[in-house]
């Protein structure tokens, strides 16, 4: 269906049947079919904003197998690796992607049934999820590929079908009717029609899931080939009509899934679990929710106060807020958090960065008055907001890798410099996080302590980091929150630490 022929959102949402009830006992026989079976969670995330549904968890930055074991063995029997694929381009992010997984599958299998170390344990097996970005930017098609691969070395044979299910229910990005929906400050409305839809190396055109799937294979798959789990298959037949519907998958069929409630995505986690009980295989390419609905996880109170301290310096520290993200929303939210707060402004020149010769000068420079600012006041070290492209999409993440890795240059040299390190640090941005947490902090493995809103924007605690460990880190997606949402995370770090 052409976007120009897409139905209207009230048209849909009214037309949906109700949803079924929150059930925390839902919850409980996910976790309980999970550890009965041994079944562990391997989520490869695309840059470090999917783990905003989950708590408990840890996240690993680099290919260490220990690491993986050591989370794996956790009592959420879940690992989230960081990729950061969405920041290369796709022979890279391919190889990437086939090496993170090899190494999940390995850790996996010394991880003893229950979650604990040991021995190689055969009854073991581990799901993994290639976790992207909820408004369907990102290396689709080359990642789930690569994902099958592994699996076909594995086991001999690849997966029956591949569920796509890219809802993020808490910041508006619905599927209903097959459409993937955004909610903007007009309302929801189809996700090809917004900014994201128009990125520079992930654009499309297409909100019907079926018709993207089709786009991003470059026409090899067919709309009718695609097939469907409708809201009327979740909430009217419940798990075991979507287990009869996963049984009738094969041959690496994509499924699109539709979800607007938790309740829909653990009805389908539930069915998962059963269907896989009967033998088929399944990949998965889906937003954060998923995650959280097929590890059995409980929803988590927001962080506030004492649950954001760690080793906090005194409420006379100040904070630093890092923002890479260009889209814009990180600009209008940038506006309002410089409108609202004492905040010093520090901005890095992209220009100089990408001439090469000033680069250096141009790192040390926003360092030097970061450092100082930081002694008087918060601090936001900002990229200059005139959008640099290059010539084709490969060249655009290029230049995004440069200004990123700038970006961590001055962090690292920020808190070396610092007499103590900043009270916390906020990353705007998925690929800007990554970088400042891996090549600013060295973090090489952080715990999820949970979220500063229901769902969205992550705080890690550092567990292995060169710098800042134990200083709270805030992964703040560039397409979340409206516009006052920064402002309003500075506020909440600043009121844990006693200002």
């Amino acid at each position: 269906m052409p976007p120009d022929h897409l139905p209207a959102a009230p048209d849909v949402f009214a037309a949906l049947p109700r949803p079924r009830p929150d059930d925390p006992r839902l919850r409980q026989s996910i976790r309980e079919m999970r550890a009965a079976d041994a079944v562990l969670l391997g989520v490869l995330d695309d840059d470090p904003t999917g783990s905003q549904a989950v708590h408990g968890v840890q996240v690993v930055t680099d290919g260490d197998e220990d690491a993986y074991a050591a989370a794996l063995a956790g009592p959420a029997a879940t690992c989230f690796v960081l990729t950061n694929t969405r920041s290369l381009a796709g022979p890279a992010a391919t190889q990437l992607t086939r090496h993170v997984a090899r190494g999940l599958v390995s850790a996996a299998g010394r991880v003893a049934p229950g979650g604990r170390r040991g021995t190689a344990s055969p009854s073991a097996r581990i799901q993994l999820i290639s976790r992207s970005d909820s408004t369907l930017r990102g290396h689709l098609m080359a990642e789930v590929e690569a994902l099958q691969a592994v699996r076909r070395e594995v086991t001999g044979a690849g997966f029956d079908g591949v569920l796509l299910i890219p809802a993020f229910i808490e910041a508006g990005r619905l599927t209903a009717a097959d459409i993937h929906w955004a909610r903007t400050a007009a309302g929801l409305v189809p996700v090809g029609e917004t900014e994201f839809a128009r990125d520079a190396a992930f654009g499309y055109t297409a909100s019907d899931l079926k018709d993207f799937v089709s786009e991003k294979s470059g026409g090899a798959i067919s709309p009718g080939d695609v097939r469907s789990i409708s809201l009327s298959d979740i909430r009217c037949g419940g798990p075991d009509r979507v287990r009869e519907l996963l049984a009738g998958i094969a041959d690496r069929a994509w499924v699109v899934v539709n979800a607007t409630e938790y309740s829909d995505l653990e009805t389908v986690a539930y069915a998962v679990l059963l269907a896989e009980r009967g033998g088929k295989a399944f990949g998965f390419r889906t937003g954060p929710s998923f995650v959280r609905a097929m590890a059995g996880l409980e929803p988590k109170p927001p962080l506030r106060g004492v649950q954001l301290r760690s080793q906090w310096p005194g409420p006379e520290a100040n904070g630093l807020v890092v923002a890479g993200s260009h889209v814009g929303q990180t600009s209008r939210q940038l506006a309002v958090l410089r409108a609202e707060h004492r905040i010093t402004g520090v901005e890095l020149d992209v220009p100089a960065v990408l001439s090469g010769g000033d680069a250096a000068r141009a790192v040390a420079e926003a360092a030097r008055t970061a450092t100082d600012a930081l002694t008087r006041a918060d601090v936001l070290l900002y990229t200059s907001r005139a959008v640099e492209l290059g010539s084709n999409p490969e060249d655009s993440l290029s230049v995004g890798r440069t200004v990123s890795g700038a970006l961590a240059s001055v962090v690292r040299q920020i808190v070396s410099a610092s007499a103590g390190a900043p009270a916390w640090i906020v990353a705007k941005g998925g690929i800007t996080a990554h970088d400042v947490a891996v090549h600013g902090l060295g973090i090489r493995r952080a715990e999820v302590a949970g979220q500063l809103f229901p769902g969205m924007i992550s705080v890690f605690r550092p567990l292995d980091a060169a710098l800042a460990i134990g200083v709270p880190y805030v992964v703040f997606p560039g397409n979340v929150g409206d516009d006052a949402t920064l402002a309003q995370v500075v506020r909440i770090m600043n009121a844990a630490g006693g200002r």
